[in-house]
């Protein structure tokens, strides 16, 4: 099973806002072969406190509607912003490289994503 055009729009929307503020190394995986729980996970860092939690800011005034669930806000380390049918994580560049989450996922095909 493939993502929908609208998950992949949606996901796409997510990340013009972490472009928008200087995020690195964003990157969308499609993980609905692999999980029941969500389509895809959106993956970004941030170098500092303040600009993970800018992204997650941009993010969230986007007009996609308020995440179901968020955690780790505030810390500034790794915030998770859950959407239904999809998961932006917003890292630290130390827990990016840390935790290497496109290496636990290297099967699942990238989505592209776009700095229009």
């Amino acid at each position: 099973m493939t993502i929908s055009t609208l998950t992949r729009n949606r996901v796409q929307t997510a990340a013009q806002a972490a472009f928008d503020t200087k995020a690195e190394q964003v990157r969308a995986l499609d993980v609905s072969e692999h999980l029941a729980l969500t389509d895809a996970f959106l993956i970004c860092s941030g170098s500092n406190e303040r600009q993970v939690d800018a992204i997650v800011d941009a993010i969230e005034r986007t007009d996609l509607e308020r995440p179901l669930r968020r955690e780790g806000k505030g810390k500034g380390r790794w915030v998770l912003l859950d959407f239904g049918d999809f998961v932006v994580h917003v890292q630290h560049t130390e827990e990016r490289a840390f935790y290497d989450l496109e290496r636990l996922w290297k099967d699942c095909p990238q989505i592209e994503v776009e700095d229009a």
